[in-house]
């Protein structure tokens, strides 16, 4: 399947477009841009009305086998990446609004995880700029001309 057969739209990376990451217990920052939840279950302790996020992309995260499974074990974090990618791989259509997001501007994936490092949203983000890249197998396609 290429990126266009995903029914994801394909788009230009801007330059300078820029997909952050952030704990949804750390507070909103001007710079956030577009912010969407990247969590299977809703973190704790946070009430719904004071989330400041676009949408919730349950889909967009691990299965519940898999982010069990993980247990966010550093030791099986590239095991991890690479069944994740492959959850992704059959379901690219769930990203169309992170991706839309992305085409114009500014993106931030919230979590949960205590772990700032080896997190199911620290894997989207590298899987999205490997989309945008084209480096994904499926991925972005160079254009035949700009805009």
């Amino acid at each position: 399947m290429n990126f266009r057969e995903s029914r994801i739209p394909y788009f230009l990376g801007r330059e300078g477009a820029m997909i952050r990451i952030k704990r949804v217990y750390d507070p909103p920052e001007p710079g956030d841009g577009i912010r969407f939840l990247v969590e299977r279950l809703w973190p704790r302790g946070v009430r719904k009305e004071s989330l400041t996020m676009e949408a919730w992309l349950k889909e967009a995260a691990p299965s519940d086998a898999l982010r069990r499974w993980f247990g966010h074990d550093p030791q099986k974090w590239e095991e991890f990446r690479e069944r994740y990618f492959a959850e992704l791989d059959g379901r690219r259509e769930v990203l169309r609004p992170l991706m839309e997001a992305a085409a114009r501007g500014e993106v931030t994936l919230l979590y949960s995880a205590r772990d700032r490092e080896n997190n199911n949203a620290v894997a989207l983000r590298e899987y999205v700029e490997e989309l945008i890249e084209g480096k994904r197998a499926g991925g972005a396609e160079p254009p035949a001309q700009c805009c």
